[in-house]
């Protein structure tokens, strides 16, 4: 599933993407007809992984990661589908190593919530030996 748009700029710290897929009626995160504010989340999961290729390049393979932990995340609303404008997308890669990243992230539209914090993404070269991806 690929929520996002568009990069509309990255460079070593960071990444800004555009999205259009939180008005779509056939968004694969909507329950009830409602995409929840919470859907942010996958939104900048998105940009951080995309920020990960980016980094990565062409030479070098990716290696898949998981979304470990999310913290202090506020939410201005509580969903994202009635939100006209397309959502930006950003994420500030604010520290980590070779045990996880830490990034800052806000995803925004004209009238969307802020929705910020520090997700933590593990590498798969970094889980336990014999532990599954979710």
């Amino acid at each position: 599933m690929n929520l996002l748009g568009s990069v509309a700029h990255w460079d070593d710290a960071a990444i800004r993407c555009l999205a259009d897929s939180h008005r779509a009626p056939d968004n694969p995160l909507r329950r009830g007809g409602v995409l929840p504010a919470a859907c942010a989340i996958e939104y900048a999961a998105q940009a951080v992984a995309a920020h990960g290729a980016l980094l990565a390049g062409e030479a070098r393979p990716v290696a898949p990661g998981m979304l470990a932990s999310v913290r202090s995340v506020t939410f201005g609303a509580s969903r994202l589908d009635d939100i006209a404008a397309p959502l930006e997308v950003s994420a500030l890669r604010i520290g980590g190593d070779a045990g996880g990243l830490l990034y800052d992230f806000r995803v925004e539209g004209r009238r969307a919530p802020s929705r910020r914090r520090t997700p933590r993404v593990i590498p798969e070269t970094a889980r336990p030996s014999g532990e599954a991806a979710p």
